[in-house]
């Protein structure tokens, strides 16, 4: 189908991008400026901003609770943003949303970004944060110890995909999903090895030539793209890995390697789900789960983790 009509509509709109390099703390601020005001956000039974005490130090957290209950599964959250952009803030309305369709507790991560922390700083706030919650969310999150699953939008989906893989590799096996939308999975932009890359090259919002640039804060931090860390799509074993489910949009750059990487932990044995959404484009989870056929994608999590 078409690139829906309201996302036509917004495209249209954009001014035209400004020349030059970018400018990472201009636009973090013109992002945080979009940001709805508390009073006009999705009401839950309890949000609250936490410190978790990690091994990785002490990270920001802020823990949604969609209903009062002796306890809650939790799912750990990563937001998108090239790495270097994003926050508890911009992606808050999204938090809310999971939490209130799928009744988890939902714990959204405020890692450190680049290009200010070099990497592994925010996948490590990630993995730590993860293994904070099995450790001590007994007790602090009221954790009932079943559902611990991990998800993330963009390069947040980057992290989720990797710290599944981390887990799995330290033998830490508490992560019963992974839920991937719109992934980064293959940050080696210098080979055009998917045809989403030219088939969604211009004009739906994120743009193929974007790509290297965007990334750049996060690769020259010390990213290496071989590392399997850094694109999970080159990890060697997919095996043991949790249950996943990787949702794409018709019309991303980065659509291909999304559902490549779906088939390849099919044919590794790992249950995964992957489902494409027609008419959206990157990003659509952030910007555009307001129209009705893309908020369903909190429903599809939801079934996706009631399976076990």
């Amino acid at each position: 189908m078409p690139l829906h009509p309201e996302i036509a509509k917004f495209l249209a709109g954009l001014p035209a991008p400004a020349g030059g390099p970018l400018d990472p703390v201009a636009m973090r601020a013109a992002d945080e400026a979009h940001v709805a005001p508390p009073e006009e956000r999705l009401p839950l039974h309890a949000v609250e901003d936490v410190t978790a005490r990690t091994a990785s130090g002490e990270v920001p957290v802020r823990v949604y609770t969609p209903a009062e209950a002796d306890r809650h599964g939790v799912l750990v959250y990563f937001h998108g943003g090239a790495f270097f952009l994003g926050s508890l803030d911009t992606h808050d309305h999204v938090a809310r949303s999971l939490a209130k369709e799928t009744g988890l507790k939902v714990v959204s991560v405020g890692y450190r970004l680049a290009p200010e922390a070099a990497f592994p700083a925010g996948l490590d706030d990630c993995y730590a944060v993860v293994r904070w919650v099995a450790e001590q969310g007994e007790s602090l999150l009221a954790w009932d110890g079943t559902t611990l699953a991990v998800a993330g939008d963009s390069s947040g989906g980057t992290f989720a995909a990797a710290v599944a893989a981390r887990a799995h590799d330290d033998g830490f096996d508490r992560i019963t999903h992974q839920i991937l939308y719109y992934p980064s999975l293959d940050l080696d932009f210098d080979v055009d090895r998917y045809a989403s890359l030219r088939e969604n090259a211009v004009g739906y919002g994120l743009e193929t030539a974007g790509l290297k640039p965007f990334n750049a804060f996060y690769l020259d931090s010390g990213a290496d793209p071989a590392d399997p860390l850094v694109s999970p799509i080159k990890r060697a074993d997919l095996g043991g890995l949790p249950p996943a489910l990787v949702v794409t949009g018709e019309y991303d750059p980065m659509r291909d390697e999304g559902e490549l990487y779906g088939r390849r932990l099919r044919e590794a044995g790992v249950e995964a789900t992957v489902s494409r959404y027609e008419g959206a484009g990157h990003g659509f989870v952030q910007h555009f789960s307001w129209i009705p056929e893309y908020h369903r994608v909190f429903e599809e999590t939801r079934d996706f983790l009631g399976r076990r």
